[in-house]
């Protein structure tokens, strides 16, 4: 039985696999890495993989393998097959053991650890992230607020003194909308009152999503895609959970929740993605994509 109590017991266990794996990773930081790539992927973040990925996840099941036991939980990481026990498990964890390969490559922000606890409806009922670079937790149980390095945390208003900020994936910039997109995001901000606007392409999904709880002038947005291809459960996983504990905003480029247990796949590309801290934000990127002629 997930109760109150234990969900904040397996949350702490999270916190530990994310923190040992983080420390392994900056282990290898500084030495080169052998590289290869994933097959059926369309950009270059998605396709890199190393054999600290693989080292990382394992630390990290080995670390949950006795909660899987004890609750009989399933598990689903990236690096590894979706054996499909999460359709019948109570509860999975979702795993991604280093979010932004490309950035750990090449030695930048923007590589993370992140690790999830969703039920079988899809609910998100623990969310963990820790950027080992900059030594960044950020924890969340369902209905137990959010915390950052263990302190309670709750995201700024936005500020229109500042600019308005757009993230988007490194593979945005070949993207058919994405002239169009930036100059209707410039639009949309001087309508909403802020006295600039910015696009800024990054790496990592997770680092996308905490900078937007960190700095609520940003908001990170992808269109939906076709095919099997593109973020998935694990990327996705843990930060529903930071926005919904912090009272942010995630969903589909819709307004719709976020379907963290599909059945046809892990892939979530196909209704896009949306993270921002403030409703005003959300509503008018909802709008702009839904003005946008989709090609």
């Amino acid at each position: 039985m997930l109760n109150t109590d234990t969900l904040t017991n397996l949350g702490q266990i999270a916190c530990s696999a994310a923190e040992t794996a983080g420390e392994l990773i900056i282990e290898h930081l500084d030495n080169k890495q052998q590289i290869n790539h994933k097959a059926n992927q369309s950009s270059l973040a998605s396709q890199v993989v190393t054999d600290v990925d693989y080292a990382a996840q394992a630390c990290i099941m080995e670390i949950l393998q006795p909660s899987v036991e004890q609750y009989d939980l399933a598990m689903l990481g990236e690096e590894s097959v979706d054996d499909k026990q999460r359709l019948h498990k109570p509860a999975f964890w979702c795993i991604d053991p280093l979010d932004g390969t490309l950035a750990f490559i090449r030695r930048q922000t923007g590589f993370n650890v992140s690790v999830g606890l969703v039920s079988r409806d899809g609910t998100p009922l623990i969310g963990v992230v820790y950027d080992p670079l900059h030594k960044r937790l950020f924890s969340s149980v369902k209905d137990q607020g959010i915390l950052k390095n263990q302190q309670i945390f709750k995201p700024a208003k936005a500020d229109k003194n500042q600019a308005l900020v757009l993230l988007c994936d490194l593979s945005f910039a070949d993207h058919p909308l994405y002239r169009p997109t930036e100059d209707a995001f410039y639009e949309l901000a001087a309508q909403l009152g802020f006295i600039d606007a910015q696009l800024r392409l990054q790496i990592g999904a997770v680092h996308n999503a905490c900078q937007v709880l960190e700095n609520p002038n940003c908001v990170y947005f992808k269109y939906p895609r076709q095919g099997e291809h593109g973020g998935s459960l694990w990327d996705y996983a843990a930060t529903t959970c930071l926005f919904h504990e912090a009272g942010a905003i995630v969903c589909d480029s819709y307004g719709n929740t976020l379907e963290l247990n599909r059945r046809e796949s892990t892939y979530m590309n196909h209704r896009g993605i949306l993270y921002a801290a403030d409703q005003t934000i959300a509503a008018a990127m909802i709008s702009l994509f839904e003005n946008m002629k989709q090609p």
